[in-house]
């Protein structure tokens, strides 16, 4: 998604089901800033640990920023939720693999609770496309 209007906002939908349900997009594109939402893994990753659920999380907000015309490399933040403060380890392994050569600022905050009881990892991503 490229657009010639610095002011023109781009709303991208992953298709989740959420999305209709609670009002939000995945990402809003403004200008060259790229807002995405908080993303979790989807529910194929249920069984799996904290690791690979901060994998499939970065991958979708991989491709919602492609929507809208950047890469994990423009990625300036990211704030990282975990329900549980010992899976910090293992979403900090994945957040590495993912941004090591970028080094966005980062927040790691343990929350109570997610939408879903098997969600272990959050993860919102600002961006700002060069």
């Amino acid at each position: 998604m490229t657009t010639s209007n610095p002011n023109l906002r781009v709303n991208i939908s992953s298709g989740g089901p959420y999305e209709s349900v609670f009002g939000y997009s995945r990402a809003v594109a403004f200008g060259n800033q790229i807002h995405v939402s908080g993303t979790c893994a989807p529910i194929s990753h249920e069984k799996l640990g904290a690791f690979e659920q901060t994998e499939a999380a970065l991958l979708t907000i991989e491709n919602a920023l492609r929507k809208a015309g950047a890469e994990l490399s423009d990625v300036v933040r990211t704030v990282v939720y975990v329900r549980d403060i010992s899976d910090a380890d293992g979403v900090a392994k994945a957040h590495l693999e993912a941004f090591d050569k970028v080094r966005p600022a980062s927040t790691l905050v343990q929350v109570t609770s997610m939408l879903r009881p098997w969600q272990l990892v959050e993860i919102e991503a600002y961006a700002l496309k060069t």
